[in-house]
């Protein structure tokens, strides 16, 4: 990851959650195994960059709060998880983090999820739509990129996310976006939409990969690789080449999506 980050020239890089095992970090306090799963692993220098975080669900089963707190910025000041959703603007692109844990109902009957901040769900889920197509309506970036946990489109283990089909794929053919990205599920995959111009792409494989699992897509699969690995992805304005970098091979690209950004929504 940081020879690729080097040949690059990376400007930050996004984790799409589930950021510490089993149950995220205890509290902000919690500083030991924070350097042990994050600073002391990724320690090339190209990598010494700002490091935009969603939540995943192993994240909300520890204290949720903590990885937003100034306590664990000051530990690494790469750590830029200032709030469960949140924007990153970058000239040409826009990523919209979108914390989508809250959506997925069947969490929410087990008690070891930390809901402080969030409870009641179809409060904050409303609110947390509604300020998305608020900023996607305002963007003028030329690409539009959403990222969250749990995918959308998946032929992997996990598969679709059944709530967010329903609530957040809607807003993000409304509004234009390019690409979903996203975790959860445990290998690489790029997925293009039957119906829209969006592009389902998992980044999932740091962790847990060559699960064997797979379920049927109702969208077009383009790629898919169970193992582990990570997306790197290079942006102007007429084009966006997107490469999965796998292992055991870290030097191979893999899924290279080249495009061009389609005319805007009407």
């Amino acid at each position: 990851m940081g020879v690729v980050g080097e040949k690059l020239s990376a400007d930050f890089i996004i984790s799409t959650g589930d950021n510490f095992y089993n149950d995220g970090l205890t509290g902000d306090n919690n500083t030991t195994f924070f350097k042990a799963s994050f600073t002391e692993i990724y320690t090339a220098e190209s990598l010494q960059k700002p490091w935009y975080i969603v939540l995943g669900n192993h994240d909300y089963t520890g204290d949720a709060l903590a990885q937003q707190s100034p306590a664990i910025r000051e530990v690494d000041s790469r750590w830029a998880s200032v709030n469960k959703s949140f924007i990153v603007e970058a000239d040409i692109v826009d990523f919209f983090l979108v914390d989508t844990s809250p959506f997925v109902l069947k969490y929410w009957n087990e008690s070891k999820f930390d809901w402080r901040n969030v409870a009641p769900r179809d409060t904050y889920i409303a609110n947390l739509l509604k300020d998305l197509e608020d900023a996607l309506t305002e963007s003028k970036a030329t690409w539009k990129i959403v990222v969250g946990h749990h995918p959308i489109s998946s032929g992997c283990e996990h598969g679709n996310t059944t709530e967010l089909r329903e609530h957040l794929l809607p807003v993000l053919k409304t509004h234009g976006v390019h690409m979903y990205l996203n975790g959860h599920d445990h290998c690489l995959q790029r997925i293009s939409s039957i119906d829209s111009p969006v592009e389902f792409v998992t980044s999932g494989g740091g962790s847990k990969a060559w699960a064997g699992k797979f379920k049927a897509s109702t969208d077009k699969m383009e790629f898919l690789y169970d193992g582990q690995g990570f997306l790197s992805m290079h942006l102007t304005r007429r084009r966006r080449t997107s490469s999965f970098r796998t292992s055991p091979a870290p030097s191979c690209t893999a899924g290279a999506s080249p495009s061009r950004p389609p005319p805007p929504a009407s």
